[in-house]
């Protein structure tokens, strides 16, 4: 079972309370993003003035487009010398917000400890473009991978992952794959603190207001957009919590316990194992949502954790 520990406030080290206390604090003090048009959100983030200053752009990325579902789908690309394999990634920003750039050291980080040329895709986004438009770029630039990762990059081990929203992609994109294409092509996923259920689970309609990066109000209003006049949010397509998950792959569940989506982690892990399906859980004491995005002695220790079960398959 799960270390009871864990979720003990004693463990939480006074490193991440400081870091969540301010985190709280700045986000607390900030204009409500809904209050604005989404585009004004957008355009803030791509400025540098969100409520945390943004993450470096790699030297070494550059975007190409590919044929996508309605029209020109945009690849970052971010690939090392030799690359042993290729990392799919899929970024988070609750469907509506957030770019393939906005992660650039993460997957650099990736690159250079795991040897991977990472692909992120720049799919289209809510509420302009409900489902299944996210679903369909996605399972279209993977196609892309599959097909032309040998001759691109010379290698066919494939990874697949992404953080919040961005995990819940790849899980949907993983069955996409196996159920309309009988693919299972990728050897690993990496998935961090994913939004598996669009009906909301306990943790997350439990949570309240609490600006802990997200609170309640934000993630009904994100599964809103995304879903739009879809009337059935536990279609497995939407919600892959509800899918038959045979024959995933190997697959790294990450989530920290002051994470409002503390119980997508815990029942997708569950879930996933249960099809007999290879799973490791990592639980990381107070952490918050999405917490590899600030600096941290367990921001390091939850990346390592990452570069190791890569590396290891």
């Amino acid at each position: 079972m799960i270390d009871p520990t864990l979720f003990d406030p004693s463990s939480v080290s006074e490193e991440i309370e400081a870091q969540n206390a301010e985190i709280l604090a700045r986000l607390s003090a900030s204009p409500d993003p809904w209050s604005v048009p989404v585009e004004a959100v957008r355009e803030a983030r791509r400025q540098g003035l969100g409520p945390f200053p943004p993450l470096p752009k790699s030297p070494r990325a550059k975007t190409i487009e590919i044929d996508g579902p309605a029209g020109p789908l945009p690849l970052r690309l971010i690939v090392p010398e030799n690359p042993k394999g290729v990392y799919f990634h899929i970024h988070g920003g609750g469907w509506t917000w957030g770019t393939a750039d906005e992660q650039d050291p993460y997957l650099d980080r990736m690159a250079d400890h795991c040897g991977l040329a990472v692909v992120s895709v720049e799919y289209r986004l809510a509420p302009e473009n409900p489902y299944p438009a996210a679903h369909d770029d996605c399972e279209a630039a993977a196609l892309w991978v599959v097909r032309e990762a040998k001759a691109r990059f010379g290698t066919e081990r494939l990874f697949i992952g992404g953080e919040s929203a961005g995990a819940h992609l790849s899980a949907a994109t993983l069955l996409r794959l196996r159920d309309r294409h009988g693919l299972t092509p990728f050897r690993g996923a990496n998935l961090f603190a994913g939004c598996y259920d669009l009906s909301l689970t306990p943790s997350v309609l439990n949570w309240g207001t609490d600006k802990l990066v997200l609170n309640t109000r934000d993630v009904r209003i994100f599964a809103d957009n995304l879903c739009g006049p879809h009337p059935d949010r536990r279609d497995p397509d939407l919600s892959p919590l509800y899918a038959d998950l045979k024959g995933m792959p190997p697959a790294l569940f990450s989530v920290g316990t002051r994470d409002l989506l503390l119980d997508d982690t815990l029942f997708m892990a569950a879930r996933w194992a249960s099809f007999a399906n290879r799973t490791e859980l990592a639980i990381w004491p107070g952490g918050c949502h999405v917490f590899i995005r600030y600096e941290s002695a367990m921001t390091e220790r939850a990346l390592a954790r990452i570069d190791a079960f890569v590396n290891g398959l």
